[in-house]
């Protein structure tokens, strides 16, 4: 088969460049490269179409044509889409639908054929899958990764503050690029049987699809890169050890620097949620006694102690946890330093884990949860956030894999760390539960397979869609006239 990723937003080099250090550069660049990856191995040609961004600031962004060095038939293909700088992604919508679809329709032209199937990523994904279904008759798959309805109702989006959530989010095109994208594709594929039923069974969706139609959705969760996140020692090991070490013997004091380590490595987002890490620590004396807390952050030598150069997001974050740690008095178990690729991730799961050490994710809500995965993998067991798809990855009939935790109560958050940290057998047990867990379920050559059985399913079958709603024509002739208002987004969400 000849398979075309759809990914407008963030963007893909041989370097994964941005891609803890920016929002539109999140998890689901990594979910996109590995499985195109996984199915060039299985014997397909595949695509990862995004945008071209000719901006001095962006270098990496402006070749049409790259790829990544040994991966063979796989081709990352830039094509303009509005504007030539960077854009974010609230501000792609009025392009993709007319340049960008125009413009992969010319790209294959002079490639003599269409792919045999898209498969499409985020809304601005689908919606560029649907408009170019319409046109083309080549089908689509869409994979939501997170909805806009749910951001929606995290932000608390109200009638009185909706007006400047749109200006700021575009909330208007992103939830009706959704119902299209959902509607029209021939499956819609999500990591958990949870995402499936929460996410798409929110009421801005209705009437566009049905979440407890089977044959409409693929449950197909993602991986981990076992090549990278694995147990086995790597280069990488002695630079970053010496690197932690030396963070731990500069920041806490000396009788200190033999304990566990709980280490956050997320980026800094507020809905991350790092501050309930820092707050259970400062509620809980027995978990003081027992570890001390890190927390990762890509590009900065020192992060607790200098972080100006982040972002005014970002440096928000920061200032919580500083102003956590001054009020608590947690300075004497605050450990900062970076880790600046994924490489250096895996190594740091592995140095840490002969501490005994545990990776902590305590988001208030995670779609999926591939990073603590990934911990796993690499020896270091999990505390996560119960709040998502982490409540299916980490427990199964019974069995535990990681330990499941309340992001919002600081003391279930201790109590979740305590026998890892305070127990030897009780860490290595999950230590041995979690690499069987990822090796069993969660690599990419199987979440590769799920996306191939159904691709071929759709095209023996002809690919259409069950029902189509109508594509709205400002998002294929902008000269038509907004279509998509405040009202009919105030019908979705609100009614």
């Amino acid at each position: 088969m000849h398979i075309a990723f759809l990914n407008p937003q963030g963007n893909f080099d041989p370097k994964d460049s941005y891609w803890t250090q920016h929002p539109d550069f999140g998890g689901q660049l990594v979910y996109v490269k590995e499985i195109a990856a996984a199915m060039v191995k299985l014997g397909h040609k595949v695509d990862i179409l995004t945008r071209q961004i000719i901006d001095p600031e962006w270098p990496e962004f402006a070749g049409k044509l790259d790829s990544y060095p040994g991966v063979h038939d796989l081709r990352i293909v830039r094509l303009p889409c509005g504007p030539e700088g960077f854009l974010p992604k609230e501000e792609l919508w009025p392009y993709l639908g007319t340049d960008w679809v125009n413009n992969i329709q010319a790209f294959y032209a002079q490639e003599g054929g269409l792919p045999n199937i898209f498969t499409t990523h985020y809304g601005d994904g689908g919606l560029s899958g649907a408009v170019l279904e319409a046109k083309t008759g080549v089908p689509f798959t869409f994979t939501g990764h997170s909805l806009g309805a749910q951001k929606m109702d995290k932000l608390g989006v109200s009638l009185e503050n909706l007006n400047e959530m749109l200006e700021r989010y575009k909330f208007q095109y992103r939830i009706e690029a959704e119902r299209l994208s959902m509607n029209r594709a021939a499956n819609i594929f999500t990591s958990t049987q949870q995402e499936r039923m929460e996410q798409y069974g929110h009421r801005a969706y209705q009437g566009a699809v049905n979440p407890a139609d089977d044959s409409r959705f693929s449950v197909t969760p993602p991986g981990v890169n076992r090549k990278i996140f694995s147990p086995t020692p790597s280069e990488e090991d002695k630079p970053v050890k010496e690197r932690i070490n030396a963070a731990i013997q500069a920041q806490i004091p000396p009788e200190r620097t033999i304990l566990p380590v709980v280490l956050a490595s997320s980026r800094l987002d507020k809905k991350k949620n790092h501050l309930g890490i820092v707050q259970a620590f400062a509620e809980s004396a027995e978990l003081r006694q027992y570890a001390n807390f890190a927390i990762a952050v890509r590009g900065l030598a020192d992060p607790l102690h200098e972080y100006t150069a982040l972002s005014p997001s970002e440096k928000a974050v920061m200032d919580e946890i500083i102003e956590t740690i001054e009020v608590s008095n947690l300075w004497h178990c605050a450990i900062g330093f970076p880790l600046n690729s994924q490489e250096e991730l895996a190594a740091a799961y592995r140095v840490l884990s002969a501490r005994q050490s545990v990776f902590i994710l305590t988001a208030l809500y995670e779609p999926f949860g591939l990073a603590p995965l990934e911990a796993m993998s690499s020896g270091l067991p999990a505390v996560v956030t119960k709040n998502g798809g982490p409540s299916e990855s980490m427990i199964e009939n019974g069995e535990k894999y990681g330990v499941l935790v309340d992001p919002a109560d600081p003391a279930d958050i201790a109590s979740g760390i305590l026998p890892l940290v305070s127990s030897p057998e009780s860490w290595q047990q999950y230590q041995q539960a979690g690499i069987q867990r990822v090796i069993d379920k969660y690599t990419w050559e199987r979440t590769a397979e799920g996306y191939l059985t159904m691709f071929k399913e759709i095209l023996e079958t002809g690919g259409s869609a069950p029902s189509n709603l109508p594509i709205p024509p400002d998002f294929t002739d902008p000269a038509q006239g907004e279509e998509v208002t405040k009202e009919r987004l105030e019908t979705y969400y609100f009614a």
